[in-house]
């Protein structure tokens, strides 16, 4: 018995032992904060031994300190956006320690997981680490002013060598969009806005690395370490690396509506030169870019895509109906004066292009009776729908068959030969009387209401024409597919209006590309990114040019045929870009 008695103590010693590793050896972030900040307060312990005891870096620990509050229920809860768990991370986790623990480099752990089962960039990485309380590795030995192996090269205007160096680049096909951006002129409409810049960062090279981030698709740009010293990225832009992610953020809140309108000014006149704009016929439309965070002052907008009204950011663009390319966008909207971005958007053209637009084509919600006044006033032609209520249905279902008269639309369908009645009315807010077109035969419930002041074209071309304007939907949906529009975060890096006009330049550089490329004349951004930026290649940086030798691929024979010239590029002090395609 007695034996018996002491088995029976010793295991439940040995099962306290166990479970008392759950305090003395935390493997969960908050709770080995919470154990490491009560030794450090209740037991005295020193920054050092709880950095020894906890596996911190002792200037960790200090950081903790130094930023504990009493507030103690919400230190230690995770405040970060989006899901709690990363099985990503979790995965590669003891792969990651143990390359750390073998002095290996954030890059070089990353490459390390790439080719296993358990990938993680290097955002990934580097979070996972500094929740370990891992810091940056010490500096090379013996290299005065050398940088930690953790950070990419230094940030700086690219440096030509005296002998060519040649490169891999997993980005090599970017730079197929160089020759376009020469056409659009970006040197020449970056120094009429009069960008912001430093000696080590021109203003061209900030909006270039801003836009080659958008324009290889990275969703955001706190996702610019993973491949800011990739060789034809920070030549794309003109440097030895890519500004930081907080770099870049911060330089963005530096501009103003002024700058990205004047940008935008400059896009405009560069679009009619090159053809990707005729400059007359416009559908214009708001998207409503959510946001996903809490605590935020954002009005709130309906979100079609949610059907709900939440807080968002409303942006207004304008899209060229004969080109289908967007030529405008303006993120600063507010309920107050959402009504007057048409009035705004045909000014703005006006003053850039010195031609005023020909047509405008809008929702029902753009605008009010009193901005249809304004857009009258000025001359300026305009379609859009009139919202119906129950009296309006009620008078035009009243009416006799003979009142209606029958076209004939061009396109196939069931709804090819609708049914309109014509009329004379005024709106609320508009004193002036409005060409009021009734159209039923369209598949909806009740007869849709087109208002102009159009009063010499025919009820086909009216109806035909508003019925084109869903290619401005069309192309918002390709701009959040291929350059994430909508990556609108509650924690917001980029000024939301910067990101909207780069998008608009982004969406004219790929359309200069696509038209140089055989038979994608129609191919949607993110075909064209998928088929030819996203090649790898080698870069060969020369005293007097740069050679990009991209890999063969399927799609090389397209490129080979395409019309791609050796192209002078402004930004690299008047050297040529040669195109090459094994």
């Amino acid at each position: 018995m007695g034996s018996a008695k002491r088995t029976s103590s010793g295991g439940r010693k040995e099962r306290r032992r166990e479970r008392a590793a759950f305090f003395t050896a935390p493997s969960a972030v908050a709770q080995r904060q919470y154990e490491a900040l009560r030794a450090y307060f209740v037991e005295d312990a020193s920054a050092a031994e709880v950095a020894e005891r906890f596996g911190y870096a002792a200037s960790t620990v200090v950081a903790m300190v130094r930023d504990f509050t009493p507030d103690a229920d919400a230190f230690f809860v995770d405040r970060r956006p989006g899901p709690r768990v990363a099985p990503a991370k979790l995965a590669a986790r003891d792969e990651v320690l143990r390359l750390r623990a073998a002095g290996h480099s954030v890059t070089e752990i990353a490459a390390a997981l790439a080719v296993t089962a358990t990938p993680l960039n290097r955002t990934g990485v580097w979070e996972l680490l500094l929740d370990e309380g891992h810091e940056r590795l010490a500096r090379v030995p013996g290299e005065r002013g050398a940088p930690a192996r953790d950070d990419p090269p230094r940030t700086r205007v690219l440096r030509w060598p005296e002998q060519p160096v040649t490169l891999r680049s997993d980005y090599a096909g970017l730079l197929l969009l160089l020759p376009g951006l020469v056409a659009l002129d970006l040197p020449g409409a970056v120094a009429a806005a009069k960008f912001p810049g430093t000696r080590e960062v021109p203003a061209l090279s900030s909006l270039l690395s801003l836009l080659a981030l958008k324009a290889i698709g990275r969703r955001r740009v706190s996702h610019v370490d993973d491949v800011c010293s990739d060789p034809a990225l920070a030549a794309f832009a003109g440097l030895e690396s890519l500004p930081k992610a907080t770099t870049l953020g911060s330089y963005s809140y530096r501009l103003s509506r002024a700058h990205d309108k004047a940008l935008l000014a400059g896009l405009a006149r560069a679009m009619t030169k090159t053809g990707q704009s005729t400059g007359g016929d416009f559908d214009l439309d708001f998207h409503a870019i959510m946001h996903f965070g809490d605590d935020v002052a954002l009005q709130t907008h309906y979100v079609p895509r949610r059907s709900q009204r939440t807080e968002a950011v409303l942006s207004f663009f304008a899209h060229d109906s004969e080109t289908r390319n967007l030529v405008y966008a303006d993120a600063t909207c507010t309920k107050a004066d959402q009504a007057g971005q048409a009035i705004a958007f045909a000014r703005h053209w006006q003053q850039a292009t010195g031609k005023a637009p020909e047509l405008l084509v809008l929702d029902s919600k753009v605008t009010t009776g009193a901005g249809l006044a304004e857009l009258h006033a000025a001359e300026l032609t305009f379609i859009t729908l009139r919202a119906r209520n129950a009296k309006l249905t009620a008078q035009l279902e009243a009416l006799p068959d003979s009142a209606w008269t029958q076209i004939t639309l061009d396109r196939r369908g069931a709804y090819a030969k609708p049914e309109v009645h014509e009329q004379d009315v005024t709106v609320r807010g508009c004193p002036h009387p409005l060409r009021q077109i009734a159209v039923r035969g369209l598949g909806h419930e009740h007869p849709t209401l087109i208002l102009t002041n159009d009063r010499t074209s025919t009820p086909k071309k009216i109806v035909g024409r508003y019925a084109k304007r869903m290619r401005i939907e069309q192309r918002l949906a390709e701009s959040i597919r291929s350059f994430h529009l909508d990556a609108l975060s509650s924690a917001v890096a980029l000024n939301v209006d910067l990101d909207t006009t780069l998008t608009v330049w982004a969406a004219a550089t790929y359309d200069a590309l696509r038209h140089k490329l055989p038979g994608y004349e129609a191919a949607t951004p993110d075909t064209i990114w998928r088929r030819f930026i996203s090649t790898s290649g080698q870069i060969t940086i020369g005293p007097d040019h740069v050679t990009c030798r991209l890999n063969s691929r399927t799609y090389s024979p397209v490129m080979r045929t395409a019309r791609l010239p050796d192209t002078e590029i402004p930004w690299w002090n008047g050297r040529h870009l040669r195109l090459e395609f094994a």
